[in-house]
């Protein structure tokens, strides 16, 4: 019979206790073990020896004096590391990233001081040298690991059985024992979501050979892989909201504007997204009967919610991921150190693209220099904080890994630097395939993506203004709207407001409380909607008739509500779901009262981004709408073609059900019916 994972262990009989001291002290564990100590010390030597070769005024070291110190390092960071462990698991959150750095250096600062040789005295020069021992530790690790994540699966599995053997003990089980827990039999589901990642590109990643762990678990047939169509908008926040709560026609866009409210939503900001996620939920979210949302826009109902945006906090005392990472030598630390690599790399890329005239580029200076050592310390943490709870056995775990998109919206898609982030998502599969069997359950792993991305050269490049200035220059010749916005006490905003989202652009006349008609738009701005119209680096306008919504192009009109074309087609450049994509988007709350979508190449399927983005999403055009999924093979999928992420939040449900993960089942005709009707926000409700 299958032990539940939250129940306690049988208690060891003689024969288990001889059995694990026998496993203990076999040969293979010493070795290893040994050569853990002896790669530990000599890289503590070297490290200590070239600290002290660049301090200025210590004589040259002693070898057996600094070999004495080496001991004397171990020595303190077994005593000082666990107490620092206590205290950076009480602090959680900032407290927990700032005691993680300061506990690496307070071990080297102690050891010096207490050095009987005194070749470093004054607190300025001990905290430098320790600084100095830190980031060279980090750099000499990392050479050591380099193409391996040895040391960072023994950390997590150290955690792991830590985690285990705690809920052992809270379960009633005995205090110490030599016993590993063995792994769980009861089914769990890990889902992870490669942001921003093209069917197209990973087929064309795995048939290059670039992802041997997806590559694998596809060609030996664990796995099987679909593509599966996001619609519009093609953003995080839109599919997450689908995907995890079945509510995607509460999400326009990225960024959109509130008339009721006057305020301009970014579901990037935490607070707005936790004003969001309540439009959201039914409390029947994919992580409800306690699931977790890591690193996503939304929680899905989780029980517990780790660096999810709606949820704004850092993790608290009671992730132990979190602390434990903060607190490894390999972790915050070491991340820090790599990070400044990690920029040095991206200046470097950068300049090559200069160099080389790669067009389509964008700058990649800015902000973008700290957000992609940031993604990498991010995946990190993530990996870490899924461990955690995989060895508390959740049921269900969501978690959004951003390193591929971050770098794919500054360096295009398919570039050598995205691949790269690519196949660092890879390795870490091969991570938690190896951390499995501390597990305390036999998960089931999914991995999909949110949305794709279409590069090409942006519209201020392309056109040398941007869209704002066009509409500017569109709407010189306004007729007086009113002057009084949607409500008294809302803030002052443009009268007409240009929110932009990749290749998608939501235009509110904000001075009008209700959506506005092509007639009254055409009474406010006559030159606005022709002027639009007429532009090469806008393919779609699309407005509200007489008739309903209408796309309008340069040489055509094609009614949504029943197909009527006139003209030239405008949609044909978009694929076979444009009309459908549009009419569904025409359903959204707080939809602009123009909807803009830039031109698309026909050969090449680039677009022209409204944002400063080599590689965008948002919008229609190119691979931005080709999401994918890859699941274990033997599972069904419950219909011909996965639609929307609404769709996708089914699949999952059902896939829960069928694992006995979700308690009081929905049935199947009744998702269908959530999903065919936008969903109100608790506050329109009632």
């Amino acid at each position: 019979m299958a032990v539940s994972p939250h129940e306690p262990s049988p208690a060891p009989t003689t024969r288990d206790l001889r059995a694990e001291v026998r496993a203990l002290l076999s040969w293979r564990r010493i070795l290893n073990r040994l050569r853990a100590v002896l790669r530990s010390a000599v890289v503590t030597f070297v490290v200590l020896t070239a600290t002290l070769w660049l301090m200025p005024g210590v004589a040259s070291a002693d070898i057996v004096d600094t070999l004495g110190l080496v001991l004397l390092v171990a020595g303190v960071g077994a005593v000082l590391r666990p107490l620092l462990l206590v205290g950076i698991v009480a602090l959680g959150g900032w407290g927990a990233m700032l005691l993680g750095v300061v506990a690496q250096i307070t071990v080297i600062v102690v050891a010096l001081e207490l050095d009987p040789a005194e070749r470093i005295s004054g607190l300025p020069s001990l905290v430098l040298a320790a600084i100095l021992a830190v980031v060279f530790a980090a750099v000499i690790d990392w050479m050591l690991d380099s193409g391996s994540d040895d040391t960072f699966v023994k950390e997590a599995k150290r955690l792991m059985r830590g985690v285990r053997r705690r809920q052992a003990r809270q379960a009633g089980g005995p205090f110490l024992t030599l016993r590993r827990s063995r792994p769980g039999t009861d089914p769990g589901l890990l889902m992870l979501q490669f942001d921003g990642l093209s069917e197209h590109v990973l087929r064309w990643a795995i048939r290059a050979g670039n992802l041997p762990t997806l590559g694998h678990w596809l060609r030996s047939g664990g796995h099987t892989m679909v593509g599966w169509h996001t619609g519009l908008p093609a953003t995080t926040p839109a599919s997450q909201a689908g995907i995890l709560h079945g509510a995607s026609r509460q999400v326009p866009a990225f960024r959109w504007f509130e008339k009721e409210t006057g305020k301009l939503m970014v579901t990037s900001r935490p607070r707005d997204a936790a004003v969001i996620e309540p439009r959201l939920s039914d409390g029947r979210g994919l992580l409800r009967d306690g699931g977790v949302s890591i690193g996503n826009a939304f929680s899905g109902d989780a029980a517990v919610a780790l660096l999810t945006v709606s949820h704004a906090a850092l993790p608290g005392r009671s992730a132990r991921g979190w602390a434990a990472f903060m607190a490894s030598p390999y972790g915050f630390t070491r991340a820090l150190v790599l990070g400044v690599g990690e920029v040095l790399t991206e200046l470097h890329q950068a300049r090559l693209q200069r160099r080389r005239n790669m067009q389509p580029r964008v700058s990649r200076s800015g902000k973008f220099l700290a957000l992609r050592p940031a993604s990498m310390l991010l995946r990190d943490v993530n990996i870490s904080l899924i461990a955690e709870q995989m060895a508390r056995g959740a049921p269900s775990i969501y978690c959004d890994l951003v390193d591929y998109d971050e770098v794919a919206h500054h360096a295009g898609p398919a570039r050598p630097e995205s691949m790269r982030q690519l196949e660092s998502l890879d390795r870490m599969l091969g991570v938690l395939e190896r951390l499995a069997p501390e597990a305390a359950r036999r998960y089931h792993i999914v991995v999909l993506s949110d949305h794709g991305q279409s590069q090409g050269a942006t519209f201020r490049q392309r056109y040398s203004e941007t869209l704002d200035n066009v509409v500017k220059r569109l709407s010189t010749d306004a007729v007086d709207a009113p002057d009084t916005p949607a409500e008294e006490d809302a803030p002052v905003v443009a009268p007409l407001l240009v929110v932009s989202s990749g290749n998608l652009s939501l235009l509110y006349l904000t001075r009008f409380p209700h959506r506005l008609s092509r007639a009254e738009i055409d009474e406010a701005y006559p030159k606005l909607v022709p002027g639009l119209v007429a532009h090469p680096g806008i393919g779609l306008v699309v407005v509200r008739d007489e008739d309903g919504p209408v796309a309008l192009g340069t040489a055509g009109r094609h009614r949504l509500s029943d197909g009527t074309v006139e003209g030239t087609d405008p949609l044909l450049p978009y694929g076979p779901h444009a009309r459908a994509d549009l009419r569904r988007h025409q359903e959204s709350a707080h939809v602009g009262d123009l909807v803009l979508i830039s031109s698309v190449d026909p050969v090449t399927e680039e677009v022209a981004a409204f944002e400063e983005l080599v590689g965008s999403h948002g919008g229609l055009g190119g691979w931005q709408t080709d999401a994918v999924l890859v699941h274990p093979s033997r599972w069904p999928i419950g219909r011909t073609e996965l639609n929307g992420p609404d769709a996708v939040h089914r699949q999952l449900v059902e896939w829960l059900d069928m694992l006995g993960l979700r308690s009081q089942p929905i049935a199947v005709d009744e998702l269908e019916a959530e999903s065919s009707s936008p969903r109100l926000s608790r506050a329109h409700d009632g």
